[in-house]
C-alpha cells in the first residue's frame, strides 16, 4: 500500500482524509500494526487506482504485482471520479452511486459474455 501511495505522490494524510481516518491509522496499516478489512482495502485500492488483488499478487512468490486499473489518460478520470465520490457527504447517496456503478459494470460484462 505504501509503495503504491508514494508512487502516486499521495500523502498519508490525504489517503486518511479520503477514508475518514487519521494519518496515524494509515501508518499503522502500512506498518502492519493494524489489519485492513476487506471493505477498507477495496476503498484504498479504488483511491490508489488498482484492483484489490494488487496487494496480494506476488505474496506466494509467483507473479508480479498487478498493473493499475487505470493506465494513461484514464487514470485522471478515475482519480476525478474517486475524489468526487469521496466528496459526497451523505452515506446513503454514496451507496446509491456505488450501486449504480456496479449495476452498469455488471450489465456491460453480461453483454460482453453473450456476444462471445
Amino acid at each position: 500500500m505504501r509503495q503504491r501511495r508514494e508512487s502516486l505522490g499521495i500523502s498519508q494524510g490525504r489517503l486518511g482524509r479520503y477514508l475518514g481516518l487519521t494519518f496515524s491509522q494509515i501508518q499503522k496499516y502500512e506498518k502492519g500494526s493494524n489489519r485492513i478489512g476487506a471493505g477498507r482495502l477495496f476503498q484504498i485500492a479504488t483511491f490508489l487506482g488498482v484492483a484489490p488483488s494488487y496487494f496480494f499478487e506476488g505474496l506466494d512468490g509467483v507473479g508480479e504485482p498487478a498493473g493499475s486499473v487505470a493506465e494513461g489518460p484514464l487514470r485522471d478520470e478515475v482519480r476525478t471520479l474517486v475524489e468526487a465520490y469521496a466528496a459526497i457527504p451523505d452515506p446513503e447517496t454514496r451507496n446509491s452511486v456505488l450501486a449504480l456503478v456496479r449495476s452498469l459494470t455488471t450489465s456491460a460484462l453480461a453483454r460482453r459474455t453473450t456476444q462471445v
